[in-house]
This record gives structure tokens, sequence and C-alpha cells, in this order.
């Protein structure tokens, strides 16, 4: 039986994807940080943990990544750090983790003959929309350390693909949210903030635009992508082709926990000025007209899903603190 890689698999995205993979019949493997309480993280309490085979290691060292990806036939790479805020204090830990980690796949995959990799991009890359929707043809715009360092971790993945035939894909997902999703996300932020009570929440610039995707049609979409052969050495976007502003998502979760808030705008929350990233529209044509593929849930639904969660999870968070 083939095997799947995952790295990132204990995270938020990488967790849900190890479990539809699983769901689909799949062998798989996943590479999780190492810690000395041998802790899957998301997988620990996963129906599918006696299905997902875990290693554990560090991305940054390829003695770790190279058995991890050996006998296997596919890696969907997803393990980053993923924090804006922090990029800006530390850029040099996102190049370590994001761009040397990206290569130590890259190498370990071109070394063991995989038959396809996954590099999991972000619509960061794209920056402030010069033109919506954004399909894969877009500028891209460093707008952010992480960014930039995302960009760096792509276009390493497309060299290899030139260079060595490798048979790469970049999935670009705008942004994913749902269960499990930690507090540096809008979405978690102002929804712990409303069900542990508070009423004046903290939150940075209201206006930027997004385009929401749950995090099980994101993972659905991935696997899709890496069945299709016309998508090898390509970049391939994934998203709901609809965006909503920041309040606009305050004034839904308000509204669906029946709980009317103000805003406290916390310095700390907001970006740079030209950091900033105002708006992002998905165009997803080139993964809809492939694969079929279109989000099954609405952002309603999906709201509603993930608020259910967060209500019996909600000792796991700290809403009165900022998580960068």
């Amino acid at each position: 039986m083939s095997i799947s890689l995952v790295t990132g698999a204990a995270g938020f995205i990488g967790s849900h994807l190890c479990e539809n993979l699983a769901q689909n019949g799949e062998q798989v493997r996943a590479f999780i940080h190492y810690n000395s309480r041998n802790y899957w993280g998301w997988l620990e309490k996963s129906e599918y943990r006696d299905q997902i085979e875990v290693m554990a290691g560090d991305l940054r060292d390829l003695d770790s990544v190279l058995p991890a990806v050996d006998g296997t036939d596919k890696v969907y790479h997803l393990g980053a750090l993923i924090g804006i805020p922090y990029s800006y204090e530390s850029p040099l830990a996102y190049i370590r983790t994001n761009i040397e980690g990206t290569y130590n796949v890259l190498e370990a995959a071109h070394r063991t003959g995989v038959g396809r990799v996954l590099i999991t991009s972000t619509s960061e890359v794209y920056g402030t929309a010069l033109y919506v929707p954004i399909d894969e043809k877009h500028p891209l715009q460093p707008q952010s350390p992480y960014s930039a360092s995302k960009i760096g971790a792509d276009n390493l993945a497309l060299s290899y693909h030139l260079s060595f035939d490798l048979p790469v894909v970049i999935a670009r997902p705008f942004n994913t949210y749902g269960p499990r999703q930690s507090s540096r996300a809008v979405i978690p932020t102002i929804a712990t903030q409303l069900l542990s009570g508070i009423r004046e929440i903290s939150l940075g610039n209201l206006t930027p635009r997004r385009d929401l995707t749950y995090v099980e049609d994101t993972v659905e979409a991935m696997r899709l992508i890496t069945r299709e052969n016309q998508f090898v050495g390509k970049v391939v976007n994934i998203g709901s082709q609809q965006d909503i502003s920041v309040g606009e998502i305050l004034e839904k979760l308000c509204t669906l926990l029946k709980c009317p808030a103000t805003v406290r705008t916390q310095p700390e929350r907001v970006r740079p000025d030209n950091s900033e990233v105002l708006r992002l529209l998905c165009d997803a044509t080139l993964l809809r007209e492939a694969t079929g593929w279109a989000p099954r849930h609405s952002l309603d639904e999906g709201l509603e899903k993930t608020v259910s969660w967060l209500r019996e999870h909600l000792a796991l968070y700290k809403p009165d603190t900022y998580n960068r």
C-alpha cells in the first residue's frame, strides 16, 4: 500500500489532512516536531490515531527528515511557522523553518524518489490584491518576513521541479478556518473572547478582507490536487471566491452567539502600514475545472461548526492574552 507523509501533522490543517487521508483509505505517516513528552498534538485523541504512523523530528534537520520521507509515495508538506506578527520579531526563525525546512523536504524527496510532493503555500504571498479575483499569475509581494519566507520556499520547490524533475505542486490556500485553529487567527480570537463573556473585543484592523474556506474543504482540495498530473510544476489556488472583512466577521459571530460587543483596538495587533494585506479574494478556476472541487460548507455553516467546537474546547484557549 502507498504511504503519504504529512509534515506539520500535529497542527491545525495538518491533523485534519491526516484524518482526511486515513478516511479515504490511505496509509498515513505523520511527521511531528520532536518533544520529550511524545505528545502528538491534535492527533493525540484523533479517532484515526491507530491508522496513522507518527514519526517525530525537526524540519530543520535533514537527518530526521530523510527517514520520514523514505519509503513514501506522496509528501504533503505543511510544516511551517505561520504567525505573521512573530515574523517581525524573529525573521531568521522563519527562514530556518520555512525555507531550510522546505529544502530538507525537497532534498529528501529527490534522494528517495517520491512520486508527488505538495508544498503548502499561502495567499499572503500575493500581498494586497492588485486585481481581483487573484489568480495564480498575480505578482508576489513580500509584505512581511513570513510572506517572504513562503515565497522563497515556493520558488525553491519550483526550482527542484525544473532542475531535478521532482514532481512538485504548490497548493496555495487562502484563509482556512475551523476546529483546532489557534487564536493567532481572527475567528478563534473573536469567538473565544465572546464565549468567555468578554464584551469589549480586542482586535487590530477591522477593514482587511479575506477569502475564508472551512478546513475540511481545504484538505479535500489538497488531496485532489495531488491526483492531477496536470498540476505538476504549477501553483494551484484554494479558496471560496468570496471575501469578507474582519469587521463583518465580528458582526456574524456576535449574531451567531447573540452577544453584542464593542471593539478595543490594540496597537500590537495592528500590522505596520506597508505590511498590512488589505484584500485577498481567490480565483479558484484552475482547481475547480480540473477536479470539480467546490467548498461543501458555506461560511455560516462553517462558523457554526467552528463555534460549537470552540465552546467545547474553550479551556484550551487564553482569550484575554494576545497570541502572536
